[in-house]
């Protein structure tokens, strides 16, 4: 479970997150690429922009339950 005091700075404020257990696998990203990019330094992975709509918000849920470390969280602010 993704742990919100660890997650990374450039996640925008918000529901969603990544914390610093992220291994950069993608899988996130490339289920939600409206929602999370590779960093700047390439090593994690990181909410760019809230989802917005039901199908982002889906897209978001589908890849914290794929994340095979559960680097994403949902309880953000």
């Amino acid at each position: 479970m993704a742990d919100q005091t660890q997650k990374w700075e450039d996640n925008v404020a918000g529901r969603f997150y990544v914390d610093k257990e992220c291994i950069l696998c993608s899988l996130c990203s490339d289920i939600a690429p409206e929602t999370f990019k590779e960093s700047a330094d390439g090593d994690h992975d990181f909410v760019w922009k809230q989802p917005v709509t039901p199908e982002q918000v889906q897209k978001a849920l589908d890849a914290l339950e794929q994340c095979p470390v559960d680097a994403i969280g949902q309880d953000g602010d």
